[in-house]
């Protein structure tokens, strides 16, 4: 009956935290009651943390470094908002609307712009294209001119041959 019941998936359910209210009650009887319960749970909870451990994914290099300055910048930015409260009875420079439109100053945190990685390539094709296009056009270009000045040459020469007759 143990054996059963440290099958039926409950000790599963409770580890990832999907067990019911009455569930995990009555494992927490059945854990204080049979110690094999508790062997089995103890057992299946070092399972898990081992093999979230085994697929665990190191975050990228300086990623705490960008989440503590995203940090001090929302804090530095709440400090400054505090600051600019006034009482609601003293109107001030601020509290009055200007004439004419308003606009809404924008400032980017960085200067570069970020694009998705897949994009990138297509970014990197659409470069090579353009370059690959342009040295054409430049060969296409000379060409014609050296066609244009050949047919200009037997033009000339047509038109001495025509004189001489």
């Amino acid at each position: 009956m143990i054996h059963q019941y440290i099958n039926s998936g409950i000790l599963e359910a409770y580890v990832t935290g999907s067990a019911s209210e009455t569930e995990v009650e009555e494992l927490l009887r059945m854990k204080a009651r049979h110690p094999e319960v508790n062997i089995a749970l103890q057992e299946l909870e070092a399972d898990m943390e081992f093999l979230a451990g085994r697929m665990a994914v190191m975050p990228p290099a300086r990623t705490w470094d960008k989440i503590s300055d995203e940090i001090d910048e929302i804090m530095l930015r709440e400090k400054k908002e505090v600051s600019k409260f006034r009482p609601a009875n003293q109107p001030t420079e601020e509290t009055i609307p200007p004439a004419g439109p308003t606009y809404i100053e924008v400032e980017g945190a960085s200067s570069h712009m970020r694009i998705h990685k897949a994009w990138r390539w297509v970014f990197a094709a659409v470069f090579v294209l353009g370059k690959i296009f342009l040295a054409f056009a430049i060969y296409f270009y000379l060409e014609n001119r050296q066609a244009q000045t050949q047919l200009n040459e037997l033009k000339t020469e047509i038109q001495q041959l025509k004189g001489k007759h």
